[in-house]
């Protein structure tokens, strides 16, 4: 039987290896998974993260294993959902849920994938609590290293699903978190100034982790929140920062699975690849703008789309966020959203962007440098605010914290700087200086290159063949060097995002597993994509 190692058994890894148990081809499976319970996923483990914090994603929009999340949820104990404040009577398909109600699914279909593997033939290995310390292809198959100690066996195939990569928890201080996934759990913060810089899910999230130690929320009969802060934590304030200093939206209805489009469809984006990289992004906002203005003349020609071109869409999207106070903003787009769930009513507009952002994404590699500076500095944060919508119920508590009195927002702008005073953290924002107790930074996950890989064989493999950036083929095969070729299936997301920026869902994560379960069946056929790394 083949060999194959995976390393991470996140959602990557799982989706992988159950793509594998579907293509019936019995072969020997080795799990490699740094963290104590394989099959849960960093985003989604009960180590780092809180009962407040949300998954943004809902079950209807998660690709099933054995079982649907929803139908997986039902099966549950009310006692058990009890514990994360879920009722059992009212869960429904749209719901947004704690993370680590959805790392415990995870957890629960991967267990069940090794059982079933292990009926139909395969051999399956778990290793867990077993980080992957290098990675060496060679001629005759690839070798791996545990902490520095070398596998005994080859492999065959070594597929690459280390998922999400943030700082190093020795970065980490009882005043400073490089993210929200670096000892914050655990973390003991006292009633001070908190300074978060993100005001994404991520940062909300972060800011949701940390109050929960200093009151408790309560559910009015309206569903509006109020927070009630612990006598003697009076000293609690947060500061969200971001360089726009605007809120998400709150997620929205919309039919699922998505409507196909008419207008910028794959074969007319395509058209466009073909003709050229000189205009590119200006031809298919073009298509953008036909899609959306049929999908929703009124409120296209109220925008004045017609006469706009990719930087004035970006301002347009924008402006009523900047032009009113980001909490007020919030309340109303909240009443809006929730009457639009309850009504079943779809915004044109807002679907068409949505379905719009992936079909789009195809255009990247293929740009221009200056075009893909212009790309990244607007349409990109145009998608990523759309498909980056946040659940009503962090909505609900953010403005019960704003109502307390302990929360405020802070536009940073495009120059601003951060600095270490001591155990304290200072925000310059040109003359103006911020000082925080603690400090959280949680502007999520970034594009990675090669130089960033924590292999230091495959790394040094890598540089030497040229790749700044990991070249992949149709499943996800490394294309160079000549001993990865075939052997190592690259999925770690952070290094696919360069010409892929919005490929960090779980639909992604399936997609991408699908692929790469695919590589067993021999080398990829044609190059996927080519993009060179750009600088910054």
């Amino acid at each position: 039987m083949k060999k194959i190692a995976i390393i991470g058994s996140g959602p990557t890894g799982i989706y992988t290896f159950y793509s594998l148990l579907k293509n019936r081809t019995p072969a020997a499976v080795a799990v490699f998974e740094q963290g104590s319970e394989a099959g849960v996923g960093m985003p989604w483990g009960s180590d780092s993260n809180s009962t407040m914090m949300l998954a943004n994603i809902a079950s209807i929009e998660i690709p099933p294993l054995f079982e649907t999340y929803i139908d997986w949820l039902r099966g549950q104990s009310p006692a058990h959902l009890a514990r994360y404040g879920v009722d059992s009577e009212t869960l429904h398909v749209r719901q947004f849920l704690p993370r680590i109600l959805l790392g415990e699914y995870f957890r629960d279909q991967f267990l069940r994938l090794v059982t079933e593997a292990r009926r139909s033939g395969f051999e399956v290995e778990v290793h867990e609590s077993s980080p992957v310390s290098d990675i060496h292809a060679m001629p005759d198959g690839v070798l791996l290293e545990i902490d520095g100690s070398p596998v005994a066996q080859h492999f065959d195939l070594a597929v690459v699903a280390t998922g999400h990569v943030w700082p190093d928890d020795n970065a980490c201080t009882r005043t400073y978190f490089p993210s929200p996934w670096t000892g914050l759990m655990e973390a003991k913060i006292p009633p001070c100034r908190i300074g978060v810089l993100g005001t994404s899910l991520s940062g909300i999230d972060a800011t949701m982790a940390v109050v929960a130690q200093h009151g408790t929320f309560t559910e009015r009969e309206d569903r509006s929140l109020e927070f009630q802060l612990t006598p003697g934590h009076d000293a609690l304030r947060v500061t969200l920062m971001s360089r726009s200093g605007i809120l998400p939206e709150a997620d929205f209805y919309c039919p699922i699975p998505y409507e196909p489009l008419r207008v910028a469809t794959d074969a007319a984006i395509n058209a466009e690849i073909d003709a050229g990289a000189e205009g590119l992004l200006d031809r298919v906002f073009d298509l953008m703008s036909a899609e959306i203005t049929l999908a929703d003349p009124r409120w296209s020609q109220q925008i004045g789309l017609s006469g706009m071109n990719v930087e004035a869409f970006s301002e347009a999207w924008f402006a009523s966020r900047h032009a009113n106070d980001p909490f007020r903003w919030a309340e109303a787009n909240l009443q809006e959203v929730e009457r639009n769930k309850r009504d079943r009513h779809t915004v044109p507009w807002r679907y068409a962007i949505l379905r719009l952002h992936e079909a789009i994404q195809e255009i990247v590699p293929h740009l221009s440098d200056e075009d893909r500076v212009r790309f990244s500095d607007t349409l990109a944060k145009v998608f990523v605010d759309n498909y980056a919508a946040i659940p009503s119920q962090s909505i609900r508590r953010l403005l019960a914290l704003r109502k307390a009195g302990l929360i405020d927002i802070m536009a940073l702008g495009t120059d601003y700087q951060t600095e270490m005073q001591g155990s304290r953290t200072a925000v310059r924002v040109g003359d103006a200086v911020s000082t925080f107790d603690v400090f959280i930074d949680a502007r999520g996950q970034k594009a990675l290159k090669t130089k960033d890989l924590p292999f230091p064989t495959l790394r040094k493999q890598l540089q030497a063949a040229g790749e700044d950036i990991p070249d992949v083929g149709d499943d996800y095969t490394l294309l160079d060097p000549a001993e990865a070729r075939g052997r190592i299936a690259f999925g770690a997301l952070p290094y696919l995002m360069h010409d892929h920026p919005f490929i960090q869902g779980l639909t992604a994560c399936a997609e991408i597993g699908a692929a790469m379960a695919k590589a067993c069946m021999g080398p990829a056929t044609r190059i996927r994509r080519r993009l060179p790394a750009v600088e910054g």
